[in-house]
């Protein structure tokens, strides 16, 4: 059974950083590629940064860069989220999705739907 689980969220003061995980269970992630979406309330799941297990290939959200980095351990079949300088618009759930090939993004049009595979999501509340 593919599994994704979510950590690391917690409650932050505007300006600090939060480190999000996402563990993958049952199946290997090297084929993958991995997502981090967020949501909050009213508003659409928006994706935020997705990498390519297999070569590293990574994309963050333009709105996001330079406060967000996406990394991963293969060996520890885990995708990681830096989020850095964090402002009270970030804050919602945040959701790791994986599918089973190489997904590049050279613009920003990152979709749920382009994804198979979700964890629970883990809450980020930053505070003003």
């Amino acid at each position: 059974e593919v599994n994704l689980v979510e950590s690391g969220g917690g409650l932050v003061q505007a300006g600090g950083s939060l480190r999000l995980s996402c563990a993958a269970s049952g199946f290997t992630l090297d084929d993958f590629t991995v997502g981090w979406f967020r949501q909050s309330p009213g508003k659409e799941r928006e994706g935020v940064s997705a990498i390519v297990m297999k070569d590293g290939g990574a994309y963050v959200h333009s709105s996001l860069k330079g406060r967000f980095t996406i990394s991963k351990d293969n060996a520890k079949n885990t995708v990681y989220l830096q989020m850095n300088s964090l402002k009270p618009e970030d804050t919602g759930v945040y959701y790791c999705a994986a599918v089973d090939w190489s997904l590049r993004y050279y613009s920003d049009s990152m979709y749920p739907s382009d994804y198979r595979h979700w964890g629970q999501g883990t809450q980020v509340t930053v505070s003003s």
